[in-house]
């Protein structure tokens, strides 16, 4: 338990906020959409793609995308919750764009027949931002402003404990 308390500290500007609400909403939202129309973005949406199991893995990744996009809207467990997203948008890549480069892929979504280099940047723009967004909460954490983190690094600060196992008091003044 120790190593998430040492995570939930971050120095980083309030401006982190900003980053850490866009990229919590965009993952909430696409979450939330793999239960809404499971043909185009879940379940049916896997299968075209040939992730396995593609009822259970759209189900297993809305429900992650959507627990880790809430945590990241509060700004609780911040880094911790990045890390599956971080995982998510690899996936998502590997499965989706890096095929598109090569002239192949079954991207669902892509429009006309462009493939290569461009066409690749253009269909993973959003995983891209996605992957740097979470990759970016990963190594600065929540922030200083509108997190739980932050309330809880500044409420949980452990006291020295002296050897006898007992609170170490502040040295007085004399």
């Amino acid at each position: 338990m120790s190593w998430i308390r040492k995570s939930l500290p971050s120095t980083a500007s309030p401006a982190v906020t900003l980053i850490r609400l866009a990229v919590g909403g965009v993952f909430l939202t696409e979450g939330i959409q793999k239960f809404l129309y499971p043909d185009a973005l879940g379940a049916g949406r896997f299968t075209k793609i040939g992730i396995p199991i593609p009822e259970i893995s759209a189900s297993f990744v809305g429900v992650v995308e959507i627990v880790c996009g809430v945590l990241l809207l509060l700004g609780l467990l911040t880094r911790l919750a990045s890390i599956p997203l971080i995982v998510d948008m690899l996936v998502a890549i590997t499965t989706t764009k890096i095929p598109l480069f090569f002239g192949a892929g079954a991207e669902p979504n892509r429009q006309g027949d462009e493939f290569g280099f461009w066409a690749a940047l253009h269909m993973g723009r959003l995983d891209f931002a996605m992957l740097m967004g979470a990759v970016f909460l990963l190594v600065v954490g929540a922030g200083r402003w509108l997190s739980f983190d932050a309330l809880f690094a500044r409420g949980a600060a452990p006291a020295e404990d002296d050897r006898s196992g007992s609170r170490a008091s502040a040295p007085r003044a004399t």
